[in-house]
Protein backbone atom coordinates (compact mmCIF):
# COMPACT_ATOMS: atom_id res chain seq x y z
CA UNK A 1 0.00 0.00 0.00
CA UNK A 2 1.35 3.36 -1.29
CA UNK A 3 0.00 6.78 0.00
CA UNK A 4 0.46 9.80 -1.98
CA UNK A 5 1.14 13.33 -1.45
CA UNK A 6 2.55 16.45 -2.92
CA UNK A 7 4.35 19.68 -2.49
CA UNK A 8 4.81 22.62 -4.35
CA UNK A 9 7.17 25.43 -3.15
CA UNK A 10 8.31 28.83 -5.17
CA UNK A 11 10.51 30.75 -4.19
CA UNK A 12 12.89 31.65 -0.95
CA UNK A 13 12.54 30.25 2.18
CA UNK A 14 11.23 33.41 3.73
CA UNK A 15 9.39 35.07 0.81
CA UNK A 16 7.94 31.84 -1.05
CA UNK A 17 5.04 29.92 -0.74
CA UNK A 18 3.94 26.12 -1.62
CA UNK A 19 0.79 24.06 -1.47
CA UNK A 20 0.08 20.61 0.04
CA UNK A 21 -1.77 18.30 -1.99
CA UNK A 22 -2.92 14.56 -1.18
CA UNK A 23 -4.17 12.13 -3.71
CA UNK A 24 -7.39 11.90 -1.80
CA UNK A 25 -8.22 15.72 -2.31
CA UNK A 26 -8.57 15.85 1.35
CA UNK A 27 -6.04 18.71 0.78
CA UNK A 28 -5.90 20.42 -2.23
CA UNK A 29 -3.86 23.11 -3.08
CA UNK A 30 -3.18 23.95 0.72
CA UNK A 31 -1.27 26.79 1.48
CA UNK A 32 2.03 27.04 3.52
CA UNK A 33 5.08 29.28 4.00
CA UNK A 34 7.21 30.51 6.65
CA UNK A 35 4.70 32.56 8.66
CA UNK A 36 2.57 29.57 8.92
CA UNK A 37 5.70 27.40 10.04
CA UNK A 38 7.43 29.63 12.27
CA UNK A 39 5.34 32.50 13.16
CA UNK A 40 1.02 32.73 13.05
CA UNK A 41 0.45 32.88 9.66
CA UNK A 42 -2.82 31.97 8.01
CA UNK A 43 -2.01 27.84 6.26
CA UNK A 44 -0.80 24.66 7.17
CA UNK A 45 2.52 23.39 7.98
CA UNK A 46 4.29 19.99 8.07
CA UNK A 47 4.33 19.79 11.70
CA UNK A 48 0.56 20.20 11.85
CA UNK A 49 0.35 17.82 9.68
CA UNK A 50 2.39 15.60 11.22
CA UNK A 51 0.82 16.43 14.34
CA UNK A 52 -3.08 15.48 13.00
CA UNK A 53 -1.56 12.34 10.85
CA UNK A 54 -0.15 10.66 14.77
CA UNK A 55 -3.59 11.66 16.47
CA UNK A 56 -5.54 10.15 13.96
CA UNK A 57 -3.05 7.16 13.93
CA UNK A 58 -2.60 6.59 17.39
CA UNK A 59 -6.59 6.65 17.86
CA UNK A 60 -7.10 4.04 15.54
CA UNK A 61 -4.70 1.94 17.28
CA UNK A 62 -5.57 2.23 20.47
CA UNK A 63 -9.75 1.19 19.05
CA UNK A 64 -7.80 -2.13 17.59
CA UNK A 65 -5.74 -2.67 20.44
CA UNK A 66 -9.23 -2.07 23.20
CA UNK A 67 -11.33 -4.81 20.91
CA UNK A 68 -8.54 -6.82 20.88
CA UNK A 69 -9.28 -6.33 24.76
CA UNK A 70 -12.48 -7.35 24.27
CA UNK A 71 -13.87 -3.41 24.65
CA UNK A 72 -15.43 -0.94 22.01
CA UNK A 73 -14.81 2.85 22.92
CA UNK A 74 -17.81 5.35 22.35
CA UNK A 75 -15.07 8.16 21.79
CA UNK A 76 -11.45 8.67 21.65
CA UNK A 77 -10.04 12.12 21.49
CA UNK A 78 -6.25 12.69 20.68
CA UNK A 79 -4.15 15.82 20.51
CA UNK A 80 -0.63 15.90 19.16
CA UNK A 81 1.80 18.54 20.33
CA UNK A 82 4.34 18.43 17.95
CA UNK A 83 7.90 20.00 19.02
CA UNK A 84 10.17 21.96 16.47
CA UNK A 85 13.26 23.06 17.86
CA UNK A 86 16.34 24.99 16.47
CA UNK A 87 19.22 23.17 17.34
CA UNK A 88 23.23 23.38 16.30
CA UNK A 89 22.56 20.77 13.47
CA UNK A 90 19.46 22.71 11.68
CA UNK A 91 15.63 22.36 12.83
CA UNK A 92 14.92 19.30 14.43
CA UNK A 93 10.94 17.52 15.82
CA UNK A 94 12.03 16.84 18.98
CA UNK A 95 8.85 15.48 20.56
CA UNK A 96 5.38 14.65 20.23
CA UNK A 97 3.35 14.38 23.34
CA UNK A 98 0.07 12.84 23.08
CA UNK A 99 -2.99 13.81 24.94
CA UNK A 100 -5.95 11.69 24.71
CA UNK A 101 -9.22 11.23 26.29
CA UNK A 102 -11.61 8.18 25.99
CA UNK A 103 -15.33 6.76 26.91
CA UNK A 104 -14.63 2.95 27.37
CA UNK A 105 -17.32 0.94 28.65
CA UNK A 106 -16.05 -1.16 31.13
CA UNK A 107 -12.06 -0.62 30.99
CA UNK A 108 -10.47 0.82 34.36
CA UNK A 109 -7.89 3.07 34.50
CA UNK A 110 -4.93 0.89 34.58
CA UNK A 111 -6.25 -1.17 31.60
CA UNK A 112 -6.89 1.57 30.06
CA UNK A 113 -3.35 3.17 30.32
CA UNK A 114 -1.10 0.06 29.82
CA UNK A 115 -3.07 -0.29 26.16
CA UNK A 116 -2.85 2.96 25.66
CA UNK A 117 0.42 2.72 26.71
CA UNK A 118 1.21 -0.16 23.74
CA UNK A 119 -1.15 2.34 21.22
CA UNK A 120 1.44 4.76 21.96
CA UNK A 121 4.51 2.62 20.74
CA UNK A 122 2.24 0.50 17.76
CA UNK A 123 1.07 3.33 15.96
CA UNK A 124 3.07 3.22 12.73
CA UNK A 125 3.32 6.72 12.66
CA UNK A 126 4.97 6.98 15.94
CA UNK A 127 7.52 4.03 14.62
CA UNK A 128 8.31 6.72 11.61
CA UNK A 129 8.98 9.36 14.38
CA UNK A 130 12.57 9.63 16.09
CA UNK A 131 11.64 12.52 18.52
CA UNK A 132 10.52 11.20 21.95
CA UNK A 133 6.96 10.44 22.18
CA UNK A 134 5.21 10.72 25.56
CA UNK A 135 1.22 10.81 26.46
CA UNK A 136 -1.38 11.72 29.29
CA UNK A 137 -4.19 9.43 28.56
CA UNK A 138 -7.23 9.50 31.18
CA UNK A 139 -10.06 7.58 30.88
CA UNK A 140 -13.66 9.03 30.87
CA UNK A 141 -16.39 7.07 32.48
Amino acid sequence: MIKKASAIWKGGLKDGTGTISTETGVLDSAPYGFKSRFENGKGTNPEELIGAAHAGCFSMALSMILGEAGLTPEKIKTHADVTLEKLDSGFEITAVHLTVAASVPGATPAQFEELAGKAKIGCPVSKVLKAEITMEARLEN
